[in-house]
C-alpha cells in the first residue's frame, strides 16, 4: 500500500510543481520533515529534475540571529540566492520545531537579516508573479503545530491530509474540479470594478478595477482552496474586524480592527497584542493592503493559528496588509505581508458593482 508520504509527494511533484526532466528545484524544509522529503526527492529525481535540499536544524535560525555579527547577518547563501534566480521550482516544506523560537530575537538583528535577504525576496516575488519560478507552499504535520491547532497529532495529521485531500483514491482529480470551480468564480470577480465586504463589524470596500483575480488551485499553496487579488492601493475605504487570531513573527493579535481612508489605514485596535500592531505599522508599506481575498475550501473549518490553512476556511474573507503580489498587478512594496482573516458564515455578504454574489459564507453565482 501506498504511503500517505509517498501519495503527498506525488501531489507536490506532479500536480503542484509539474516537474519536468532537467527542471532544477529547490526543496526547504527541517530535519522533522524528512519522511516526506525523501519521497519528494525520490519522485523529482523519477521526473527526471535536478535537486538541491536545505533542511534547517531545531534553532538554527534562533542561534543565528542572537549570535551572528552583522557581516555574517549580511551574509546570503549564494545557493539560495540562485535558486530564487535561476531555478525552475521551489518547495518549502513547513515543519516547525517550535512556533514561538523566533519570538524574542534582537530586533535590531532581525532587521538587518530581513535587509540582507530584500534582494533574494524581490526576486523571488517577481519570478513567481510570472510563473518563470513555479513555488508551493506545504505543511508536513508537527507536534508544535498540531499543539497550536488544539489537536493531538494525529488528530492534525488527519486535519492536514484531509485539507490536501489526500484522503481521495486520485488527489490530483480533487483539485483538477477545485480548479474548474474556482475559474467560474474568477471569470465573474475579473469583470467587476468594485467589491464590497460587509458583515459583522466590517464594511469596507475597494476598486479593483485593472487588477487580476487569481484562482488558488493548489499549486502554488497545499491545501489552497482561494481566490485573490491586489486592492487599487488608494481605494480602500471603510473599517474591518478581523474574528480570527492574526499571527505574525510569533506573535498573537486578537480581535484586530482597521480603519481605513483613502487606502491608508490610519487607525488600529486589537483586543491582544495592540503594541505588537503598533509596531508592524511602523514598518514602510504596512498601512497599505496588498491583497484581499476568499476563502473557499469547506474541509477546513477549525482555526489553527497557521494562515496556510486559516487563510483558506471556506466561508471566510481575508485581507493582507503589506507587500502585494505582482501577477494581480498590485504596487505596494513591504517586507510584511499578514493575512488577517474574518468570518463569513453568520450574516457577511460580498457585493460586485452593486450585486450581492455571496452570502453567509457561500457564493450566489
Amino acid at each position: 500500500m501506498q504511503s500517505i508520504e509517498s501519495k503527498y509527494a506525488k501531489l507536490l511533484t506532479s500536480y503542484c510543481l509539474e516537474l519536468k526532466e532537467g527542471e532544477k528545484v529547490f526543496i526547504k524544509s527541517t530535519t522533522l520533515a524528512e519522511p516526506l522529503v525523501q519521497e519528494v526527492y525520490r519522485y523529482a529525481l523519477a521526473a527526471g529534475a535536478i535537486v538541491e535540499v536545505d533542511l534547517d536544524f531545531r534553532e538554527k535560525n534562533n542561534i543565528f540571529l542572537n549570535t551572528a555579527k552583522e557581516q555574517q547577518l549580511n551574509y546570503v547563501s549564494p545557493l539560495f540566492y540562485q535558486a530564487m534566480d535561476k531555478f525552475d521550482a521551489y518547495l518549502h516544506i513547513r515543519a516547525p520545531f517550535n512556533l514561538r523560537e523566533d519570538a524574542n530575537v534582537p530586533s535590531d538583528a532581525a532587521k538587518i537579516r530581513a535587509k540582507a535577504l530584500e534582494k533574494a525576496n524581490n526576486r523571488y516575488f517577481t519570478r513567481i508573479a510570472d510563473r518563470s519560478l513555479k513555488r508551493c507552499l506545504c505543511q508536513y504535520p508537527t507536534q508544535a503545530s498540531a499543539q497550536e491547532a488544539g489537536m493531538s497529532l494525529s488528530e492534525y495529521e488527519s486535519f492536514v491530509y484531509r485539507a490536501c485531500k489526500l484522503h481521495l483514491d486520485e488527489p490530483e482529480n480533487g483539485w483538477l474540479m477545485v480548479r474548474a470551480e474556482q475559474q467560474r468564480i474568477v471569470d465573474h470577480l475579473n469583470k467587476s470594478k468594485s467589491v464590497q465586504y460587509l458583515g459583522p463589524d466590517i464594511d469596507i470596500t475597494f476598486s479593483v478595477k485593472g487588477r487580476t483575480w487569481i484562482n488558488s488551485d493548489g499549486r502554488s499553496n497545499m491545501p489552497s482552496g482561494e481566490v485573490f487579488t491586489a486592492p487599487v492601493e488608494n481605494s480602500v475605504e471603510g473599517k474591518i474586524r478581523f474574528s480570527f487570531p492574526a499571527i505574525h513573527g510569533g506573535n498573537e493579535v486578537e480581535q484586530a480592527t482597521l480603519w481605513v481612508k483613502k487606502g491608508t489605514i490610519y487607525k488600529w485596535e486589537a483586543a491582544k497584542g495592540q503594541e505588537y500592531l503598533d509596531k508592524i505599522f511602523k514598518i514602510p508599506g504596512t498601512t497599505r493592503f496588498g491583497e484581499a481575498a476568499i476563502g473557499t475550501n469547506y474541509e477546513i473549518q477549525k482555526i489553527t493559528k497557521n494562515i496556510l490553512f486559516d487563510e483558506k476556511i471556506g466561508g471566510s474573507i481575508h485581507m493582507a496588509i503589506g507587500q502585494s503580489y505582482l501577477q494581480c498587478g498590485g504596487k505596494n512594496k513591504s517586507t510584511v505581508h499578514w493575512d488577517m482573516i474574518s468570518d463569513m458564515q453568520n450574516g457577511g455578504e460580498i457585493w460586485t458593482d452593486g450585486e450581492m454574489i455571496y452570502k453567509d459564507g457561500k457564493f450566489l453565482i
